[in-house]
């Protein structure tokens, strides 16, 4: 069970300075425990610390920087269980889907202890003409300085390690702030980073309001601002954050072809559970569900009876598959959009019913191009099925969207696989898969209004680096 209350960490140090924010079960809406609230006042002495701790954190070898990295890891572990239930109870997942992101937490910071020894740099041949004869060349990279981190609600350990763990790798400091529904994740990761001989003021996690948050993007003092959540407030936060680099994920409306020659029985396995794992609350999830024409009614029944299969209930359940999305308030907006697809012609297939913050596994055909469910994030366990009749008009289908994430891909011509490579315009394309496959040493990250940057540890590394040139002049 989770305690009474949790702190937050300001430079390295517990502070249980009041216990301002509830966070609920998000199952049974009970308040499930309280977590001191950072005011303006605290946010910006947490910059100035980080600001302070730079020069040291540049400063750190890379063995130092891996031992830190490798320390996390071994207490993950140990707390392996800690941490599945707590994301179970203040995020609604699923126990199992929580288990599986704490193994996905330490399988980040393993691969960040690895690419903390692999900052490398190049040698340059500086004598391209006449003129730079007797010159040499050489760069590497260094550490950006302090940044700035804003994490979601609905993967409060990977999403918070993918901005945590590349941070430590290349020696920046750094300010978090966790999402306020879900921050009990992110205070436990402080409390094993304090257990650890990082340089005073190295990090803060500091859960606050969005009111009192303003100085993690507008502070000039912070060099980088890493912000995972919705584009509204994304685009919003760049246009703020003056001078500083930015990096924005920002999530979709991901497509999945499933083309004539695709195993029917493998793509509805794949499929089913990329669109409704995590209740449907990922940025991957599979959404919109493009189907040739020829096997398109013998994936759709197929589909559905699996999808009514699903269990869905309390997310401490061994066997439970769908919990409760985040709020009512969500679960409401997500049934209001269905209801309005139902209205518009849309035809439900299954699902379609909500009880408090429990949605149903719903599927529906039929949905005119125009609506939310289609255009934009459903961010829920609602998926749009649809059939095509020439690839290439799948494809195009696909990119008829403001979001490119990722797609995923059902085919075994290798001729249509590069086709889609070449053209689709999202971040990754995921062949033989759901769009929500990820590992995370790739490159992950978005086009268009998913975001920029990309996360996968070497990755955020360089986001969180500048390269400086050495130039040697010989005697």
């Amino acid at each position: 069970m989770l305690r009474e209350s949790y702190p937050y960490y300001l430079g390295n140090r517990a502070v249980a300075a009041n216990q301002d924010l509830e966070v609920r079960d998000k199952f049974d809406g009970s308040v499930a425990t309280r977590v001191a609230l950072a005011d303006p006042e605290t946010i910006d002495r947490a910059i100035g610390m980080a600001v302070d701790a730079g020069e040291a954190m540049a400063a750190m070898p890379a063995w130092k920087r891996t031992e830190v990295l490798e320390h996390c890891v071994r207490r993950f572990e140990e707390r392996a269980e800690e941490l599945a239930l707590a994301l179970c109870i203040e995020a609604g997942k699923p126990i199992n889907d929580s288990r599986g992101e704490v193994s996905r937490l330490i399988d980040t910071f393993k691969i960040a202890a690895g690419e903390a020894t692999r900052m490398t740099g190049e040698v340059m041949s500086m004598e391209i003409s006449q003129r730079a004869e007797g010159y040499r060349g050489m760069w590497k990279r260094v550490p950006i300085g302090p940044c700035s981190f804003i994490s979601p609600f609905n993967f409060p350990l990977n999403l918070v390690a993918h901005k945590v763990a590349p941070a430590l790798a290349v020696g920046c400091p750094f300010v978090l702030k966790p999402a306020s529904l879900t921050p009990i994740g992110a205070i436990i990761m402080g409390e094993v980073l304090a257990e650890t001989d990082l340089p005073k003021g190295a990090f803060s996690v500091l859960p606050c309001s969005r009111d009192a948050a303003d100085l993690f993007t507008s502070d000039e003092r912070l060099k980088l601002l890493s912000f995972t959540g919705s584009p509204a407030v994304g685009w919003a936060l760049k246009a703020k954050a003056g001078k500083k680099k930015v990096v924005l994920e920002l999530g979709g409306n991901a497509a999945c072809v499933i083309d004539a020659d695709a195993d029917l029985d493998d793509a509805v396995a794949r499929v089913v559970h990329g669109a409704f794992y995590q209740s449907g609350q990922s940025c991957i999830g599979v959404q919109r569900i493009l189907v040739h024409e020829s096997i398109y009614a013998g994936f759709r029944d197929r589909l559905v009876a699996a999808a009514k299969e699903l269990k869905s209930g309390d997310p401490r359940d061994e066997s439970t598959f769908i919990g409760p999305m985040i709020s009512v308030k969500e679960a409401e907006r997500l049934h209001g959009w269905v209801q309005a697809a139902a209205a518009a012609g849309g035809k439900i297939l299954c699902g379609g019913n909500r009880e408090g913050a429990m949605l149903e596994a719903t599927l529906l055909e039929d949905v005119p191009a125009d609506q939310d469910l289609v255009c934009l994030e459903a961010f829920g366990p609602v998926a749009v099925l649809s059939p095509f009749a020439d690839f290439n008009q799948a494809l195009q289908q696909v990119n008829d969207s403001e979001f490119g994430l990722q797609a995923g891909i059902f085919t075994r011509d290798i001729h249509r696989a590069m086709r889609a490579w070449d053209v689709l315009d999202v971040g990754g394309v995921v062949i033989g898969d759901v769009p929500s496959w990820r590992v995370d040493h790739m490159p992950y990250g978005g086009v268009k209004d998913s975001g920029l940057g990309r996360e996968g540890i070497r990755y955020a590394m360089e986001d969180m680096s500048e390269i400086r040139l050495l130039v040697i002049r010989d005697a």
